[in-house]
């Protein structure tokens, strides 16, 4: 087994920045420290650059995020002991969504596994969790025969999502856009640039692409993708267009003490073999969970935000909101957050204390937003 331990120069900084920070700031973009980085909050404003991505096209950077190069015989073996999904699964070009299960049956990470070629595979993490993601795998991998490549400070990640990102990236491409499936991805030319990653991912639900690309190009494709017609979007509007779909972020809805089968993520985790704490969850399937991840929707007026409790009618506490927000889309409050079974069939009535008083809300299917 060998490593390549990349330089880190980004993350010795107190604040760290992404190729595109210069042009954020020259945009006007309000920038706020996230997950270590100066990142772009909002442009024009929340609520229009929200609306751009469901009805149009917007881009964010989200270079922030992590990329893991994982290489050799035993790289698909490796996977499979540390991650919940079965990656035998998968094809060369296709995309899956994982976590990491820790020793506890909580989880470390969620994550994108991506399948390059045989033997050859990226993983994509979270950016708060990079360091900590590096060295979970890392403490396994001795057993594999494999190589493992941080190129987190390589890679620059532009998101470009919304119904009409397909038609806008078209020109800047050979690759049939259209044509793409979900979860997909090709390594193509990308404004004459080789070798990058165009991916038909996204945190939105809005459609559209993830685009991966060597930092020394970031700035080129930034300036193209607007020059199509497609607006900067700020994470203000990410977080509220992924709530809107239900979808977890780690930190709030998922972190190390909470299982997959808590949140919601029996989807991703497969008892056909064999990985970090499957006897814990499996056990935990067949006992059934004492709580669950929600999404519920205010019925009095108040908006729920992360760590306000969830109670009963006479102000019982029995769970916690995870994330909340006033839905742009829907124009109601929303927020997802874990409560007992007893309470987490949809229509079920909670309340969530906001300022010393007990709103009333109920639990809703998820996602709150269909299109």
């Amino acid at each position: 087994m060998t490593f390549r331990v990349p330089l880190r120069s980004k993350r010795k900084l107190h604040v760290k920045t992404t190729a595109l920070t210069s042009i954020h700031r020259a945009l006007g973009a309000k920038m706020v420290p996230f997950a270590g980085y100066e990142m772009p909050v909002q442009y024009a404003g929340l609520l229009a650059e929200h609306h751009a991505v469901r009805t149009a096209a917007g881009v964010f950077d989200v270079s922030h995020m992590g990329e893991f190069f994982l290489d050799g015989p035993g790289a698909l073996d490796l996977i499979q002991k540390v991650t919940s999904n079965d990656a035998s699964k998968l094809t060369p070009g296709k995309v899956q969504y994982s976590c990491l299960p820790n020793l506890e049956g909580g989880i470390v990470d969620d994550l994108l596994v991506y399948m390059r070629a045989e033997n050859s595979y990226l993983l994509v993490v979270n950016a708060s969790n990079i360091e900590k993601d590096w060295n979970w795998i890392q403490s396994f991998a001795g057993a594999y025969d494999c190589t493992l490549v941080d190129k987190s400070d390589d890679y620059s990640l532009l998101a470009v999502q919304g119904p009409q990102a397909a038609a806008l990236l078209q020109p800047m491409t050979s690759v049939d856009l259209a044509s793409m499936t979900y979860y997909t991805f090709v390594e193509a030319q990308f404004l004459n640039i080789p070798h990058v990653i165009l991916s038909a991912t996204g945190y939105t639900g809005a459609g559209g692409f993830e685009i991966y690309i060597p930092n020394e190009y970031a700035e080129k494709a930034w300036n193209a993708i607007l020059a199509a017609g497609i607006v900067p979007i700020g994470l203000g509007a990410r977080d509220t267009l992924r709530l809107e779909m239900g979808y977890c972020l780690y930190g709030n809805d998922i972190n190390d003490t909470t299982s997959p089968l808590e949140a919601g993520l029996g989807w991703i985790t497969k008892f056909t073999k064999e990985f970090n704490q499957r006897a814990t969850l499996e056990k935990q399937k067949a006992e059934g969970v004492t709580r669950k991840l929600v999404g519920f929707e205010m019925i009095d007026r108040g908006i729920p935000r992360h760590d306000y409790p969830i109670t009963t009618a006479q102000g019982e506490v029995v769970g916690v909101v995870t994330s909340g927000t006033q839905s742009p889309s829907l124009n109601k409050a929303i927020g997802l957050g874990y409560v007992p079974v007893a309470l987490s069939t949809p229509e079920s009535e909670i309340f969530v204390e906001i300022r010393g008083k007990y709103l009333k809300a109920k639990v809703i299917s998820l996602p709150f937003y269909k299109n």
